[in-house]
């Protein structure tokens, strides 16, 4: 579909009958501005500046002998009244018109904004793990900007077209000749500028590269900040932005320059036409001097919206690439929106289990025409309120199987089961209710601890809070702090430590109180102290709820109470771990070994 097509039917089915009224108003003022151009003439003739004959021209004659049958007498206190009331008339209509618009474009474009932003966080998992989260914000700030300057655009030209089409049926009324003299050359500059119509599109889809560019560059670079700064790769990055910010200068000026272009043909060719038809009217088609006078000002106030009308559709041209990115990016996730989406008012209970949760022959690939699964028939059960610790070498599987445990991704082949209930598109958002997950990389936002703990409990007391806090050994160093509990922490935390950080993320998944806390390698980049602080707050929920741990340490799942090992997406060891490590063969013990050798060149060392 024409993203333009698009774009007016998401506007007509936002807007609906107020669209027809504010097109409705658009020509009433487009009428009453052609009123009051009706009106210069008599005014003229009355004040004395010259005595035409207003009898014979058509449109004036008439609406004069309806003034005169009102007032009587015409004089130019009346005319000069009547035009007054006109003017005054047609701002008040304009001004509520114009307040109108903007209610329907501000209106539209938010909610055109929430419906993308709907669209983008309903998406699964699997859509996040295909796409860039530049492009994303690309499209929710600087395209969703352009597109909403679309339909701007696309309004005032619907307003300039209804005027204009007012402003011709005024000038046919009086002189179909001259007036069919004045659209043809329109009409013909119109075709002739078709070219640059063109370039202004492939400009805009230019502008939507650059964008693009400029948003996955600058957010990977700070994101990677630390790494920049610690390997002096300053220069380089300036270089790649300053070259970047010369070419969008660059493409806005190529533009500018075809807008330019264009007004410049516009004028020039206005005035060939302004001088031409006035020769002819004067020359060939004998024309009174009143109808002449009339067409020449339509004419001044005609031909300057074709100009506004040209520069509009090149404005308009060049935003189709961010519509088009627009359409494309709620197209893909109405493609990829899970079954039960969560919502404001999502009334599920969180799953309760009691017994174990069970993965039967699982399989699963990230694309379905690939020939290798991530996962390839695992069964496997976890008791309700134990420990499981899922281990492996680096691409094993570890987090693929944890993103279907709770219910991020759906396995291509088999079933989870929850105390022998399947789980389906239907009841996994219980199943994620359940569900604590603390990342290795901890997800904190520039606000307080106390805000970035009630994200997932909005009604917790301050004795929660606490309490959350205590479990997770981070209550101690929080009131340490400069304001405590209320200690604004930084953008992704970082006025805190790696270790800080690690446990306010814990506490606030204890503060959710679920029934499945899982740790995805929580503890690899922390070192010894506070690991043992991790350690200690995870001894201290054993029992209460099920735990799942995926280790990268092995030393940190010591008391679970099942080990089970991933090899290549299958399921190769299972076990307790002392059990498991004194096996004298198999990948276990080939890990314990590996992890133990520096510890143990690390003792001889110090031994020497």
């Amino acid at each position: 579909m024409n993203p333009l097509i698009w774009l007016l039917r998401q506007l007509h089915a936002f807007a609906g009958v107020r669209l027809y009224a504010n097109v409705a108003a658009m020509v009433l003022v487009g009428a009453v501005n052609g009123a009051g151009l009706i009106m210069l003439i008599p005014m003229l003739h009355y004040i004395g500046l010259s005595s035409l004959n207003i009898d014979n021209i058509p449109l004036i004659s008439p609406a004069v002998h309806i003034l005169s049958q009102l007032t009587g007498t015409i004089n130019l206190p009346v005319i000069l009244a009547f035009y007054l009331l006109l003017t005054v008339g047609q701002s008040l209509v304009q001004r509520q018109q114009a307040l109108f618009d903007t209610r329907i474009q501000q209106g539209f474009i938010r909610q055109l904004r929430v419906k993308t932003y709907q669209l983008l966080v309903q998406s699964n998992w699997s859509f996040f793990l295909k796409g860039r989260r530049s492009d994303y914000n690309h499209i929710l700030s600087t395209e969703l900007g352009r597109a909403g300057q679309g339909v701007s655009i696309a309004l005032s030209l619907m307003s300039a077209a209804i005027f204009t089409g007012i402003q011709i049926g005024i000038a046919f009324a009086t002189s179909a000749q001259l007036t069919a003299f004045v659209l043809a050359g329109g009409l013909a500059l119109v075709v002739f500028s078709r070219r640059s119509v063109k370039k202004a599109k492939r400009i805009g889809g230019r502008t939507t590269e650059l964008w693009q560019s400029y948003f996955a560059g600058v957010t990977d670079q700070l994101s990677g900040m630390k790494d920049i700064k610690s390997n002096r790769l300053e220069s380089v990055h300036l270089n790649w932005f300053r070259t970047l910010s010369i070419q969008m200068e660059q493409n806005l000026i190529h533009f500018k320059k075809l807008q330019m272009n264009t007004q410049l043909l516009f004028n020039t060719v206005s005035t060939l036409l302004l001088v031409s038809f006035v020769y002819a009217s004067v020359q060939w088609l004998h024309a009174g001097i009143e109808q002449l006078m009339l067409v020449v000002l339509v004419f001044t106030r005609l031909w300057p919206r074709f100009m506004s009308i040209q520069s509009s559709l090149q404005q308009l041209v060049s935003i189709m690439p961010a519509i088009h990115s627009l359409r494309s990016l709620q197209h893909e996730c109405e493609l990829a929106q899970e079954q039960t989406p969560v919502k404001d008012d999502d009334s599920k209970l969180p799953l309760v289990f009691k017994h174990s949760i069970e993965c039967r022959d699982i399989d699963f690939r990230y694309d379905r025409n690939a020939p290798d699964y991530a996962l390839h028939r695992i069964r496997l059960t976890i008791p309700a309120n134990e420990t499981t610790a899922i281990v492996g070498k680096s691409g094993a599987g570890k987090s693929t199987l944890i993103d279907i445990l709770i219910g991020l991704l759906l396995p291509e082949h088999g079933h989870i089961y929850a105390d022998g209930t399947p789980i389906t598109e239907h009841n996994v958002s219980a199943l994620r209710k359940s569900v604590s997950y603390v990342p290795q990389d901890p997800s904190l936002f520039h606000a307080s601890i106390r805000e970035n703990l009630l994200l997932v409990q909005p009604g917790a007391s301050e004795e929660q809070l606490w309490e959350a806090l205590r479990f997770s050994a981070a209550d101690d160093f929080v009131r340490k702090l400069p304001d405590g509990i209320d200690t604004v922490i930084g953008d992704r935390g970082t006025r805190l430590s790696g270790g800080e950080r690690q446990r306010i993320v814990l506490a606030r998944a204890i503060l959710k109180k679920p029934a499945i806390l899982v740790l995805d390698e929580a503890t690899s980049s922390l070192d010894n102290e506070n690991e043992a602080h991790i350690q200690a707050a995870l001894d201290r929920l054993k029992g209460t709820m099920t735990i799942i741990v995926i280790a990268h340490r092995l030393s940190t799942i010591r008391n679970a109470d099942q080990v089970v090992v991933l090899e290549n997406g299958r399921i190769v060891q299972q076990g307790g771990y002392l059990q498991l490590s004194l096996e004298t063969k198999g990948p276990f013990k080939s890990l314990l070994d590996y992890q133990s050798e520096p510890v143990r060149a690390s003792m001889e060392g110090k031994a020497l």
